[in-house]
C-alpha cells in the first residue's frame, strides 16, 4: 500500500490561509481539512485563487499568512518532514521524452531516499503501466504520460496526492480511466487526493467532497451528494404561462427558464401540492419533470454566473 494511517487521519490541513502581492489580498483567509482516503474537488473561476493556493500548498510560494500541515507537520516549521508526505503534479509532469518510462523513474528516485527498486516496480503495476515501462517516453498515450507522472509523485510514498487538471487533453476513454483511477487510489491505497479542475461534470463523478473558491475565499465546502441534494429542482411545462407562475409563485420562488419553462425548488410532500392547485385554477400542465442537479448549476448560484476555467 502506497498511502498509510487511520481512516479519520487529517493529511491535509489549511488554516487561515492568506496570500498577498504588493496592495492586492489574493488569498483571503482559507481553511478546509483534508481526510486519508478521499478524492477532494478543488473548483475555482479564471483568478479565483485556485492555482496560487496549490502552489502554497505543494511548497512553490509562501503564504502570507495561516499554517498548511500535510501528515501533521508544518510546511513552514519542518518543510522536509511535510513535504515527505506530498506528491503532486502541477500542470503537467515534467518527464524527458528521450528516456524509457523506467529510466524516467529512475532518475526522480535518485533525488529522493531509501526509494528501491522493488518500491518502484510495485508503483510501476500500481499505474498499470508494467507492460510498457521499458519503451520509450515518445512512444507513450498522453494518458499513459499522466500515468508516469503519478508514479513519479508516488515514488515518496505521500499521504497527499495533488493532480491539476489530471485529465486535461485526455480523450472520453483516457478520462474515464483516469478518473477510475484516482478513486482506486483513494479507495484501495487509502491516499487523500487533491483534484483542481475545470470539468465540472468529472468533479461530480470522482469527488467525496468539494471546495468552491471564488475571489480568493472558499464559498461552500461540502460533499458532492449533499450539495447536489440541497439543489432539487422541478421544470414546468403549463399554459398560459403566466397564470401557472403565479400560482407557483404562492408556494415557493419561481424562475423563468430560456426555454419556456418554469423552475422551481422540489419537495417530496408540497410539490403534488401546487400541481393540484395550479389543475383547480384551470392550468393546463403539459409536463412536471423532477430535475436531478448538476454541480454546474450549483456553482453557478454561488458565484453568481462566474464560468469555470
Amino acid at each position: 500500500m502506497v498511502g498509510g494511517g487511520d481512516v479519520s487521519e487529517i493529511t491535509l490541513a489549511v488554516k487561515g490561509l492568506r496570500k498577498r502581492i504588493g496592495k492586492k489580498e489574493i488569498i483571503k483567509g482559507l481553511n478546509f481539512e483534508l481526510k486519508r482516503g478521499e478524492v477532494f474537488g478543488f473548483l475555482g473561476p479564471n483568478g479565483a485563487g485556485k492555482t496560487t493556493t496549490i502552489r502554497m500548498l505543494v511548497g512553490l510560494i509562501r503564504p502570507t499568512a495561516g499554517t498548511i500541515e500535510i501528515g501533521g507537520y508544518d510546511v513552514q516549521r519542518n518543510f522536509t518532514k511535510a513535504m515527505s508526505h506530498m506528491g503532486c503534479i502541477v500542470e503537467n509532469p515534467e518527464l524527458y521524452p528521450y528516456l524509457t518510462g523506467w529510466e524516467n523513474l529512475q532518475h526522480f528516485a535518485g533525488m529522493l531516499p531509501g526509494v528501491t527498486n522493488a518500491h518502484m516496480e510495485e508503483v510501476v503495476k500500481l499505474v498499470r503501466l508494467h507492460e510498457r515501462i521499458h519503451d520509450h517516453l515518445k512512444t507513450y498515450s498522453l494518458g499513459m504520460r499522466q500515468r508516469l507522472g503519478i508514479a513519479q509523485a508516488l515514488l515518496g510514498k505521500p499521504k497527499v496526492l495533488i493532480l491539476d487538471e489530471p485529465t486535461n487533453g485526455l480523450d472520453p476513454m483516457g478520462i474515464r480511466e483516469m478518473r477510475n483511477f484516482i478513486r482506486y487510489l483513494a479507495e484501495e491505497e487509502g491516499l487523500t487526493v487533491l483534484v483542481s479542475s475545470h470539468l465540472l461534470s468529472e468533479i461530480q463523478l470522482m469527488c467525496d467532497r468539494v471546495a468552491i473558491i471564488s475571489q480568493g475565499s472558499i464559498i461552500k465546502v461540502d460533499a458532492v451528494k449533499s450539495l447536489l441534494a440541497l439543489q432539487e429542482r422541478v421544470v414546468w411545462r403549463a399554459e398560459p404561462l403566466a397564470r401557472a407562475k403565479e400560482v407557483l409563485s404562492g408556494f415557493t420562488q419561481v424562475h423563468n427558464a430560456q426555454d419556456g419553462t418554469l423552475v422551481t425548488s422540489y419537495s417530496d410532500s408540497e410539490t403534488p401540492l401546487w400541481n393540484k392547485a395550479m389543475v383547480e385554477q384551470g392550468i393546463l400542465v403539459k409536463e412536471m419533470n423532477r430535475k436531478l442537479p448538476a454541480l454546474e448549476d450549483l456553482f453557478l448560484e454561488l458565484t453568481g454566473g462566474e464560468s469555470v476555467v
